[in-house]
């Protein structure tokens, strides 16, 4: 399975690095907007009028179509809300103090493309139930970065993950994963959150891909929307995500989809 893993050149890494400077810069410009009140509707045009205008970039969402016989997705960015698992769909319906939403970004410069997203709280009423989701699955995904380095396997990545969410009593999504990314917007290898350490393909420096676990409050069991692209969870609790790119490199990381107003890095990292 490593074989079809693309080990990326010197000058695909430099423009993956812009691409995903842009992507994460975009979660920054946006951070402001994500007020109650506001549709996650405006939020996508405003990221599509950032991303297209201000960045000169492509947003990687916009008519991607996986499946040539399911529907191709019809906005710039994904907006998952609540029990929103990941792909929510930008609508018209405004959002509450107290919610939370994913906002997931890909842009699509040069060539290649980057992606990150990030869990905004919405006003100053959310619980501290959902705040505390909101943490470990941050939490979960730089415990899953911390793994990255040539020699490590996959299954490292998503064991780090799966037991930090299990021991605080949340559950892993299964359905999706983190993937590949350069020229294509997924590629191999698929990233599960979840599994055995010491399994799975090993790392390499050059490779590059996303670590992007999504956690839910209650059981991990997916219901689909019937728009073809969102899930939820079965259970209606709460689901949070994040998500960086990174690179492998010769002694250890590093993350690609660094801003100036990304949340603290934990402390455990340093």
């Amino acid at each position: 399975k490593n074989m079809s893993i693309i080990i990326k050149t010197r000058a695909q890494i430099d423009l993956m690095r812009i691409s995903c400077k842009l992507a994460a810069e975009v979660l920054d410009y946006i951070e402001p907007y994500v007020k109650p009140g506001i549709t996650t509707l405006e939020l996508d045009k405003l990221c599509h009028d950032y991303i297209v205008n201000v960045q000169n970039a492509y947003p990687s969402p916009l008519n991607y179509q996986p499946n040539p016989k399911g529907p191709a997705y019809p906005n710039s960015i994904c907006t998952s809300v609540n029990a929103e698992i990941c792909h929510g769909i930008p609508n018209d319906k405004p959002l509450k103090n107290g919610d939370i939403v994913n906002l997931d970004i890909t842009v699509y410069k040069n060539g290649v493309h980057g992606d990150t997203s990030r869990t905004y709280l919405v006003g100053d009423k959310v619980t501290p139930q959902a705040k505390r989701l909101v943490q470990i699955t941050y939490e979960c995904m730089w415990l899953g970065i911390k793994q990255v380095k040539p020699g490590n396997f996959l299954g490292d990545i998503g064991h780090a993950i799966q037991t930090h969410a299990e021991k605080n009593a949340y559950s892993v999504v299964q359905e999706f994963c983190g993937h590949g990314i350069g020229e294509g917007f997924h590629e191999d290898p698929q990233v599960l959150h979840y599994g055995k350490a010491k399994t799975g393909p090993q790392l390499q420096a050059g490779m590059i891909f996303t670590i992007e676990p999504m956690i839910n409050q209650g059981k991990r069991a997916v219901r689909f929307s019937s728009n073809g692209w969102t899930a939820l969870t079965k259970d209606r609790s709460l689901s949070a995500q994040f998500e960086h790119t990174i690179l492998v490199t010769p002694d250890g990381y590093e993350v690609l989809t660094v801003s100036p107003n990304m949340p603290a890095i934990p402390d455990f990292m340093k």
